[in-house]
């Protein structure tokens, strides 16, 4: 495990309560680890395939977050994100906190913010999630033969005959394909983005880097 996964698993740990250890001794430990990395910033997400597609982003422009002192970090739902950012930011571990969100998802990131002292965090919103971004750049059909490639096109075919299909649009069913599987969200995060043109990353991935 690297050293950056290990203050993941703290940071995790210690937001949940445990499970064994004391709130104090989990928080001495994240302490000790964001110390000697040293940390200097966490990106909060919703889940791993919104960490993936940062990794990604972030290695085909020759960068390396966790040697740079960048926690990208997915809290399991953006509830989580008020817990999260009371341990990590000014009222914790005084850490700069940054994150990506849905647009649904905002008053949580502002709210759960603003309650840890980080008001003034700066934090990217997806017009709908992650996943309706990477999709309208790529275009569908160049996302469907990435489908192929990756071998789920007779998956997204048996997918696509379901009757609650019939009324969405190309877009909206690969969106809905994509959180069909478990994990697959998580692979097509770094396919996606790794197909992107340099010029053609969506605005809040793009400029969720750019800050770090």
């Amino acid at each position: 495990m690297t050293d950056m996964g290990a203050f993941r698993e703290e940071i995790t740990a210690w937001a949940a309560g445990g499970p064994g250890a004391p709130a104090r001794q989990l928080a001495d430990r994240a302490r000790q680890l964001a110390a000697r990395l040293p940390v200097r910033a966490v990106v909060l997400l919703e889940g791993p395939s919104d960490a993936a597609a940062v990794d990604a982003l972030a290695a085909s422009r020759g960068r390396d977050l966790a040697a740079e002192g960048v926690c990208v970090l997915p809290m399991g739902g953006a509830m989580s994100v008020g817990r999260f950012a009371a341990l990590l930011g000014p009222t914790g571990l005084g850490l700069r906190l940054t994150g990506l969100c849905d647009e649904a998802e905002r008053p949580f990131y502002a709210r759960g913010l603003a309650r840890a002292g980080a008001a003034q965090a700066e934090f990217f919103v997806c017009a709908a999630d992650l996943e309706d971004e990477l999709i309208r750049a790529l275009g569908v059909t160049r996302v469907e033969g990435l489908v192929e490639a990756e071998g789920d096109l007779r998956a997204l075919r048996t997918f696509l005959r379901q009757p609650a299909q019939r009324n969405r649009t190309p877009q909206q069913q690969l969106r809905r394909f994509l959180g069909t599987k478990k994990g697959r969200k998580i692979r097509f995060g770094r396919v996606l983005v790794e197909a992107l043109p340099h010029d053609g990353v969506p605005d809040p991935l793009d400029d969720l880097l750019a800050s770090l």
